[in-house]
Protein backbone atom coordinates (compact mmCIF):
# COMPACT_ATOMS: atom_id res chain seq x y z
CA UNK A 1 0.00 0.00 0.00
CA UNK A 2 1.67 3.30 -1.07
CA UNK A 3 1.76 5.94 1.49
CA UNK A 4 2.14 10.07 0.88
CA UNK A 5 4.28 11.76 3.53
CA UNK A 6 5.01 14.07 0.46
CA UNK A 7 8.56 14.28 -1.79
CA UNK A 8 6.42 14.07 -4.75
CA UNK A 9 8.22 11.46 -7.56
CA UNK A 10 11.92 11.61 -5.80
CA UNK A 11 10.91 9.60 -2.72
CA UNK A 12 8.28 6.57 -2.60
CA UNK A 13 6.46 4.89 0.51
CA UNK A 14 5.00 1.98 1.03
CA UNK A 15 3.49 -0.39 3.75
CA UNK A 16 4.32 -3.57 2.90
CA UNK A 17 3.91 -6.42 5.33
CA UNK A 18 5.25 -5.17 8.20
CA UNK A 19 7.78 -3.30 6.64
CA UNK A 20 7.37 0.47 6.01
CA UNK A 21 9.45 0.75 2.84
CA UNK A 22 11.27 3.71 1.27
CA UNK A 23 12.65 3.78 -2.23
CA UNK A 24 14.45 7.01 -3.44
CA UNK A 25 13.26 7.27 -7.06
CA UNK A 26 15.54 10.21 -8.64
CA UNK A 27 17.62 7.22 -10.53
CA UNK A 28 18.78 10.16 -13.99
CA UNK A 29 20.29 12.00 -10.70
CA UNK A 30 21.73 9.50 -9.04
CA UNK A 31 19.38 9.61 -6.47
CA UNK A 32 20.61 12.31 -5.26
CA UNK A 33 18.86 14.34 -2.14
CA UNK A 34 16.17 16.98 -1.96
CA UNK A 35 15.18 19.23 0.79
CA UNK A 36 11.30 17.48 -0.36
CA UNK A 37 13.39 14.00 -0.12
CA UNK A 38 14.64 14.93 3.77
CA UNK A 39 11.42 16.56 5.02
CA UNK A 40 9.35 13.40 3.32
CA UNK A 41 11.54 10.51 5.14
CA UNK A 42 11.50 12.17 8.37
CA UNK A 43 7.86 12.50 8.10
CA UNK A 44 7.55 8.45 7.71
CA UNK A 45 9.69 7.55 10.35
CA UNK A 46 8.60 10.01 12.43
CA UNK A 47 4.85 8.21 11.70
CA UNK A 48 6.21 4.81 11.40
CA UNK A 49 8.01 4.98 14.70
CA UNK A 50 4.69 5.19 16.91
CA UNK A 51 2.49 2.53 14.65
CA UNK A 52 3.04 -1.15 16.24
CA UNK A 53 2.61 -2.74 12.90
CA UNK A 54 5.45 -1.07 11.28
CA UNK A 55 8.41 -3.79 12.48
CA UNK A 56 11.01 -2.88 10.47
CA UNK A 57 12.45 -0.24 8.28
CA UNK A 58 14.29 -0.91 4.52
CA UNK A 59 15.62 2.05 2.73
CA UNK A 60 16.23 1.37 -0.75
CA UNK A 61 17.30 2.87 -4.32
CA UNK A 62 16.02 2.98 -8.01
CA UNK A 63 19.07 2.55 -10.51
CA UNK A 64 22.90 2.32 -10.02
CA UNK A 65 23.09 4.40 -7.13
CA UNK A 66 21.80 4.33 -4.07
CA UNK A 67 22.38 7.88 -3.62
CA UNK A 68 25.01 9.74 -4.76
CA UNK A 69 24.71 12.50 -2.14
CA UNK A 70 22.51 15.85 -1.60
CA UNK A 71 21.68 18.10 -4.47
CA UNK A 72 25.00 20.03 -4.63
CA UNK A 73 24.16 21.83 -7.66
CA UNK A 74 21.52 23.62 -5.94
CA UNK A 75 23.17 24.79 -3.23
CA UNK A 76 25.65 26.23 -5.77
CA UNK A 77 23.62 28.38 -7.12
CA UNK A 78 21.32 29.66 -4.53
CA UNK A 79 24.68 30.63 -2.29
CA UNK A 80 26.69 32.42 -5.82
CA UNK A 81 23.19 34.29 -5.81
CA UNK A 82 23.96 35.06 -2.29
CA UNK A 83 21.28 32.79 -0.92
CA UNK A 84 22.84 30.20 2.36
CA UNK A 85 20.69 27.71 2.27
CA UNK A 86 20.84 26.30 5.70
CA UNK A 87 17.43 25.48 6.24
CA UNK A 88 18.16 21.81 3.78
CA UNK A 89 21.08 21.25 5.78
CA UNK A 90 19.45 21.50 9.14
CA UNK A 91 16.60 19.62 8.27
CA UNK A 92 19.04 16.90 7.12
CA UNK A 93 21.30 17.12 9.98
CA UNK A 94 17.83 16.52 11.88
CA UNK A 95 17.08 13.45 9.96
CA UNK A 96 20.74 11.97 10.20
CA UNK A 97 20.41 12.67 14.05
CA UNK A 98 16.62 11.05 13.66
CA UNK A 99 18.31 7.48 11.82
CA UNK A 100 20.94 7.35 14.07
CA UNK A 101 18.62 6.87 17.56
CA UNK A 102 15.81 5.48 15.52
CA UNK A 103 13.72 3.25 18.14
CA UNK A 104 13.37 0.43 15.55
CA UNK A 105 15.69 -1.98 12.97
CA UNK A 106 16.68 0.77 10.11
CA UNK A 107 17.64 -1.38 6.95
CA UNK A 108 19.29 0.17 3.85
CA UNK A 109 19.98 -1.84 1.37
CA UNK A 110 23.00 0.07 -0.50
CA UNK A 111 23.30 -1.73 -4.26
CA UNK A 112 25.44 0.88 -5.68
CA UNK A 113 26.69 4.32 -5.49
CA UNK A 114 26.30 5.68 -2.23
CA UNK A 115 28.60 9.02 -1.16
CA UNK A 116 27.81 12.27 0.86
CA UNK A 117 24.06 12.49 1.86
CA UNK A 118 23.92 8.60 0.91
CA UNK A 119 25.82 8.40 3.49
CA UNK A 120 23.85 10.24 5.75
CA UNK A 121 20.60 8.25 5.16
CA UNK A 122 21.77 5.48 5.49
CA UNK A 123 25.05 4.48 7.57
CA UNK A 124 23.69 5.55 10.60
CA UNK A 125 21.14 2.80 10.65
CA UNK A 126 21.23 -0.30 12.50
CA UNK A 127 21.64 -2.70 9.73
CA UNK A 128 23.82 -1.80 6.44
CA UNK A 129 23.34 -4.64 3.63
CA UNK A 130 25.87 -4.22 1.07
CA UNK A 131 25.79 -5.93 -1.92
CA UNK A 132 28.87 -6.47 -4.50
CA UNK A 133 28.05 -3.23 -6.29
CA UNK A 134 28.94 -0.95 -3.28
CA UNK A 135 30.59 1.88 -3.83
CA UNK A 136 31.49 4.17 -1.52
CA UNK A 137 32.94 7.66 -0.79
CA UNK A 138 33.06 10.68 1.54
CA UNK A 139 34.72 12.93 -1.24
CA UNK A 140 34.08 16.21 -0.06
CA UNK A 141 37.54 17.79 0.48
CA UNK A 142 37.86 17.54 -3.40
CA UNK A 143 35.36 19.83 -3.34
CA UNK A 144 36.64 22.85 -0.79
CA UNK A 145 33.69 20.78 1.45
CA UNK A 146 34.04 18.64 4.51
CA UNK A 147 32.38 14.92 5.11
CA UNK A 148 28.97 16.44 6.89
CA UNK A 149 25.95 14.20 7.06
CA UNK A 150 27.14 12.89 10.52
CA UNK A 151 30.80 11.84 9.39
CA UNK A 152 32.24 12.95 12.47
CA UNK A 153 30.31 10.26 14.22
CA UNK A 154 30.99 7.69 11.85
CA UNK A 155 34.34 8.01 10.58
CA UNK A 156 36.28 7.61 13.92
CA UNK A 157 34.62 4.86 15.09
CA UNK A 158 36.40 2.76 12.04
CA UNK A 159 40.08 0.84 13.53
CA UNK A 160 43.43 1.63 12.36
CA UNK A 161 42.26 5.70 10.81
CA UNK A 162 40.90 4.22 8.39
CA UNK A 163 37.93 6.63 8.44
CA UNK A 164 40.40 9.30 8.72
CA UNK A 165 42.06 8.41 5.38
CA UNK A 166 38.85 8.32 3.87
CA UNK A 167 37.66 11.73 5.21
CA UNK A 168 41.40 13.21 3.87
CA UNK A 169 41.51 11.53 0.50
CA UNK A 170 38.28 11.12 -0.55
CA UNK A 171 38.87 7.69 -2.17
CA UNK A 172 36.54 5.35 -3.46
CA UNK A 173 35.96 2.25 -1.43
CA UNK A 174 34.04 -1.35 -2.81
CA UNK A 175 32.24 -3.58 -0.93
CA UNK A 176 35.09 -5.54 0.47
CA UNK A 177 36.72 -2.69 2.23
CA UNK A 178 33.06 -1.39 3.25
CA UNK A 179 32.73 -4.91 5.07
CA UNK A 180 36.08 -5.27 6.68
CA UNK A 181 35.86 -1.31 8.17
CA UNK A 182 33.06 -2.40 9.87
CA UNK A 183 30.52 0.01 7.91
CA UNK A 184 28.33 -2.85 6.31
CA UNK A 185 26.89 -5.20 8.68
CA UNK A 186 25.70 -7.61 6.25
CA UNK A 187 27.29 -8.40 2.56
CA UNK A 188 23.78 -9.69 0.45
CA UNK A 189 23.93 -10.44 -3.04
CA UNK A 190 22.01 -7.67 -5.64
CA UNK A 191 20.55 -10.29 -6.82
CA UNK A 192 18.76 -11.23 -3.29
CA UNK A 193 17.76 -7.81 -2.27
CA UNK A 194 13.88 -8.32 -3.49
CA UNK A 195 13.88 -11.41 -2.18
CA UNK A 196 15.06 -10.02 1.42
CA UNK A 197 12.91 -7.23 1.39
CA UNK A 198 9.66 -9.86 0.80
CA UNK A 199 10.96 -11.76 3.78
CA UNK A 200 11.11 -8.22 6.22
CA UNK A 201 7.71 -7.18 5.30
CA UNK A 202 6.92 -11.11 6.20
CA UNK A 203 8.33 -11.88 8.97
CA UNK A 204 9.82 -8.01 10.48
CA UNK A 205 12.74 -9.98 12.15
CA UNK A 206 15.59 -8.76 10.37
CA UNK A 207 18.22 -11.19 12.09
CA UNK A 208 16.25 -14.54 10.47
CA UNK A 209 15.31 -12.64 7.02
CA UNK A 210 19.35 -11.76 6.88
CA UNK A 211 20.40 -14.96 8.03
CA UNK A 212 18.84 -16.65 4.80
CA UNK A 213 20.35 -14.37 2.31
CA UNK A 214 24.15 -13.59 3.54
CA UNK A 215 26.66 -14.78 1.72
CA UNK A 216 30.61 -14.83 2.04
CA UNK A 217 31.89 -11.06 1.70
CA UNK A 218 33.91 -9.97 -1.07
CA UNK A 219 37.98 -9.77 -0.10
CA UNK A 220 39.37 -6.30 1.02
CA UNK A 221 40.91 -4.33 -1.96
CA UNK A 222 42.80 -2.54 0.12
CA UNK A 223 45.88 -4.72 1.01
CA UNK A 224 47.47 -5.21 4.47
CA UNK A 225 51.15 -2.61 3.46
CA UNK A 226 48.80 -0.26 2.76
CA UNK A 227 46.52 -0.55 5.98
CA UNK A 228 49.73 -0.17 7.85
CA UNK A 229 50.89 2.84 6.79
CA UNK A 230 47.18 4.42 6.99
CA UNK A 231 47.16 2.97 10.82
CA UNK A 232 50.85 4.46 11.22
CA UNK A 233 50.94 7.95 9.64
CA UNK A 234 47.21 9.37 9.71
CA UNK A 235 47.09 7.95 13.76
CA UNK A 236 48.90 11.51 14.79
CA UNK A 237 47.32 14.29 17.05
CA UNK A 238 47.70 16.99 13.89
CA UNK A 239 47.18 17.46 10.59
CA UNK A 240 50.62 18.94 9.94
CA UNK A 241 51.92 16.11 11.52
CA UNK A 242 50.14 13.55 9.07
CA UNK A 243 51.91 16.01 6.05
CA UNK A 244 55.33 15.67 7.51
CA UNK A 245 55.23 12.02 8.09
CA UNK A 246 53.97 11.17 4.38
CA UNK A 247 56.65 13.03 3.34
CA UNK A 248 58.96 11.07 5.14
CA UNK A 249 57.65 8.12 4.27
CA UNK A 250 57.15 9.12 0.58
CA UNK A 251 60.54 8.21 -0.58
CA UNK A 252 60.04 4.21 0.32
CA UNK A 253 56.30 3.96 0.68
CA UNK A 254 54.67 4.12 -2.76
CA UNK A 255 50.78 3.82 -0.86
CA UNK A 256 52.31 7.11 0.96
CA UNK A 257 53.73 8.81 -1.66
CA UNK A 258 49.78 7.95 -3.44
CA UNK A 259 48.39 9.66 -0.33
CA UNK A 260 50.71 12.62 -0.29
CA UNK A 261 49.80 13.13 -3.86
CA UNK A 262 46.13 12.51 -3.31
CA UNK A 263 45.74 15.24 0.10
CA UNK A 264 48.82 17.69 -2.26
CA UNK A 265 45.11 18.15 -4.76
CA UNK A 266 42.41 19.01 -1.95
CA UNK A 267 41.26 22.88 -0.26
CA UNK A 268 43.60 23.22 2.17
CA UNK A 269 41.19 24.68 4.82
CA UNK A 270 38.56 21.66 3.89
CA UNK A 271 41.53 19.38 4.67
CA UNK A 272 42.60 21.28 7.77
CA UNK A 273 38.89 21.07 8.90
CA UNK A 274 37.86 17.45 8.51
CA UNK A 275 40.83 16.41 10.14
CA UNK A 276 40.19 18.31 13.33
CA UNK A 277 36.57 17.63 13.05
CA UNK A 278 37.34 13.46 12.54
CA UNK A 279 39.36 13.94 15.27
CA UNK A 280 37.44 15.88 17.51
CA UNK A 281 34.17 13.82 17.12
CA UNK A 282 35.47 10.60 18.60
CA UNK A 283 34.87 12.13 21.90
CA UNK A 284 30.81 13.60 21.02
CA UNK A 285 27.66 11.94 20.49
CA UNK A 286 25.98 11.98 16.99
CA UNK A 287 23.62 15.15 18.47
CA UNK A 288 26.82 16.76 19.47
CA UNK A 289 29.14 16.42 16.28
CA UNK A 290 25.95 17.54 14.19
CA UNK A 291 26.12 21.00 15.97
CA UNK A 292 29.58 20.79 15.26
CA UNK A 293 28.64 20.16 11.86
CA UNK A 294 26.00 22.62 11.64
CA UNK A 295 28.75 25.32 12.82
CA UNK A 296 31.14 24.36 9.91
CA UNK A 297 28.68 24.46 7.56
CA UNK A 298 27.62 27.96 7.99
CA UNK A 299 31.28 29.09 7.63
CA UNK A 300 31.69 26.78 5.08
CA UNK A 301 29.00 28.38 2.63
CA UNK A 302 30.13 32.11 3.51
CA UNK A 303 33.75 31.02 2.03
CA UNK A 304 35.22 30.45 -1.37
CA UNK A 305 36.69 26.90 -1.67
CA UNK A 306 33.00 25.35 -1.60
CA UNK A 307 32.21 27.50 -4.71
CA UNK A 308 35.90 27.28 -6.28
CA UNK A 309 35.64 23.85 -6.05
CA UNK A 310 32.05 23.08 -7.33
CA UNK A 311 32.69 25.28 -10.01
CA UNK A 312 35.99 23.00 -11.08
CA UNK A 313 33.64 19.71 -11.12
CA UNK A 314 30.61 20.63 -12.16
CA UNK A 315 30.49 23.70 -13.84
CA UNK A 316 33.72 23.79 -15.94
CA UNK A 317 34.30 20.46 -15.69
CA UNK A 318 37.74 18.90 -15.39
CA UNK A 319 39.59 22.17 -14.76
CA UNK A 320 42.07 22.89 -11.32
CA UNK A 321 40.63 24.50 -8.79
CA UNK A 322 42.08 27.61 -7.41
CA UNK A 323 41.96 27.32 -3.47
CA UNK A 324 42.30 30.17 -1.06
CA UNK A 325 44.77 29.85 0.09
CA UNK A 326 46.46 27.40 -2.13
CA UNK A 327 49.53 25.74 0.75
CA UNK A 328 48.46 23.24 3.66
CA UNK A 329 51.27 25.19 5.64
CA UNK A 330 49.46 28.67 5.12
CA UNK A 331 46.49 28.06 7.26
CA UNK A 332 46.44 28.75 10.32
CA UNK A 333 45.25 27.40 13.50
CA UNK A 334 42.87 30.69 14.42
CA UNK A 335 41.85 30.29 10.30
CA UNK A 336 40.59 26.41 11.45
CA UNK A 337 39.02 27.26 14.90
CA UNK A 338 36.93 29.97 13.63
CA UNK A 339 34.82 26.47 11.79
CA UNK A 340 34.20 25.65 14.79
CA UNK A 341 33.46 28.64 16.96
CA UNK A 342 29.11 28.81 17.96
CA UNK A 343 26.72 30.76 16.28
CA UNK A 344 24.76 31.78 19.20
CA UNK A 345 21.01 32.07 18.53
CA UNK A 346 21.91 30.55 14.98
CA UNK A 347 22.96 27.21 16.56
CA UNK A 348 21.01 23.61 15.10
CA UNK A 349 18.43 23.09 17.41
CA UNK A 350 17.71 19.12 16.88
Amino acid sequence: MKVDFGGGEEIAFERVGRAGVVTLTRPKALNALTHGMVKALAAALTTWATESDVAVVVVKAEGRAFSAGGDILDVYRRGKAGEHPVAFFADEYRLNTQIESYPKPYISLIDGIVMGGGVGISFHGSHRVISENALFAMPEVGIGFFPDVGGSHLLPKLPGSFGRYLALTGDRIRAGDIMASGMGTHFVPSASHPLLVEELASSGNPRAALAKFITEEPAREIDDGALHTISKLLSVDRFKEVIAGLQRAAPRDEFAQKLLDTISKRSPTSLHVTFKQIRDGEMLTMPECMQMEYRILNRMLQGHDFYEGIRAALIDKGSTPQWKPADINAVSNADVEAYFAPLGEGELRL
